[in-house]
C-alpha cells in the first residue's frame, strides 16, 4: 500500500475539514450539551435552571419504569440483530447460488433499505392492524387472535419484525459481498471430498464470513439501540403497558413530550455510554474469535 505524502501540510486538514465539521456539529456538540444538561433541572418553559449534580442519574437507578425499559431494550436489540442478520444471510446464500437472475433478485431485495424507518413501521402497522390487517385475519383463521394493542408479546413481535425488515437489505449487501470474496475452489474441494451443503457452510463459508458477521453485529446493535425510534413511534408508541418502550424512545417521550429535559439528557448519556461499552466489549473479546 502506497503512503500518500502531502507537500503542503495544510492540505490534509482542508480535505478533512468538511467531515470534521459534520462530526463536531452533529455529534460532539450535541453530546456535550446533553452531558451538561444531565446535571441540570429545568422547568418546562426553560425559565429556571438549577444545578443538581448527579441527582438525575441517581433517580434513574431507582426508577422501576426505567429499569423495565432497559430490560425491554435488551430483548428488542438481541431479537432485531439476530433476525435481521439470519434472514439476510439466508437470502445472500440464495443469491450466491443463482446465476441468471441474481442481479434482479439483489435489486429487489435492496429496495426496502430506501424506505424511511417511520414509513416501514407504518407499513407493518397496517399489515398487522387487528381491524383491517391481512396478518391478523390469516392468524385468526389458524386459531390465534392477534392484537398488538392489548397483548405485550404481540407488540414486541410487531416492532421486532418492522425494525429487522428495514435492516435486512443492509445486511444482505454485505453478506453477498462476503460470499463473493470466498474462493469458489475451497467449496469445490470440500464438495469433491464428500462434504454436503450444510457441512460446507459451517466448516468453510461461515468461518470465512466471520469478519463480515462481526462488523454487522456491531452495526445492528447500534441500529437497534438508536435508529429504531421512528419504528416504535409509528407502530406501538411504546405500548401496551410500556412493553415496547425501549430506552431511546423513553428519551424522546420524557424529553420532547414530558419536557423533563434533565432526566432525558441523563438517559441519553447513559444510553450512549452503554453503546460505547458494548462496542468496546465486542472489539476486545468477540473480535478475538474473528480471523481476517
Amino acid at each position: 500500500m502506497k503512503r500518500s505524502i502531502f507537500r503542503n501540510q495544510l492540505l490534509p486538514w482542508l480535505l478533512l475539514a468538511p467531515q470534521l465539521a459534520v462530526t463536531f456539529v452533529f455529534f460532539l456538540w450535541p453530546a456535550a450539551q446533553a452531558g451538561w444538561q444531565s446535571f441540570l433541572r429545568e422547568d418546562a418553559f426553560g425559565l429556571k435552571t438549577e444545578f443538581v449534580g448527579l441527582a438525575n442519574y441517581a433517580r434513574l437507578i431507582g426508577d422501576a419504569e426505567y429499569l423495565k425499559s432497559a430490560q425491554v431494550t435488551v430483548v428488542f436489540s438481541v431479537a432485531v440483530a439476530v433476525l435481521a442478520m439470519a434472514v439476510a444471510l439466508v437470502l445472500a446464500l440464495a443469491v450466491d447460488r443463482m446465476i441468471a437472475t441474481a442481479r434482479t433478485y439483489t435489486t429487489l431485495l435492496v429496495w426496502p433499505y430506501a424506505v424511511a424507518p417511520a414509513i416501514a413501521g407504518l407499513l407493518w402497522w397496517f399489515i398487522f392492524n387487528p381491524t383491517i390487517g391481512l396478518m391478523p385475519f390469516a392468524l385468526k383463521a389458524l386459531g390465534y387472535d392477534w392484537n398488538h394493542s392489548l397483548k405485550p408479546n404481540d407488540a414486541m413481535v410487531l416492532v421486532v419484525i418492522a425494525a429487522a425488515w428495514k435492516q435486512i437489505s443492509y445486511n444482505f449487501l454485505f453478506f453477498v459481498a462476503g460470499l463473493q470474496a470466498i474462493p469458489a475452489s475451497l467449496r469445490e474441494a470440500a464438495a469433491i471430498d464428500g462434504a454436503g451443503p450444510v457441512r460446507r457452510f459451517w466448516t468453510i463459508t461461515f468461518p470465512l464470513l466471520a469478519p463480515t458477521s462481526f462488523f454487522l453485529l456491531v452495526v445492528n446493535t447500534v441500529y437497534a439501540l438508536f435508529d429504531t425510534l421512528p419504528v416504535i413511534d409509528a407502530t406501538t408508541e411504546g405500548g401496551p403497558a410500556q412493553a415496547t418502550n425501549i430506552l431511546v424512545y423513553k428519551v424522546y417521550v420524557d424529553g420532547f413530550l414530558g419536557l423533563n429535559l434533565g432526566s432525558s439528557a441523563a438517559q441519553s448519556v447513559v444510553l450512549m455510554a452503554v453503546v460505547v461499552a458494548l462496542t468496546v466489549v465486542q472489539f476486545r473479546y468477540i473480535e478475538r474469535r474473528v480471523e481476517y
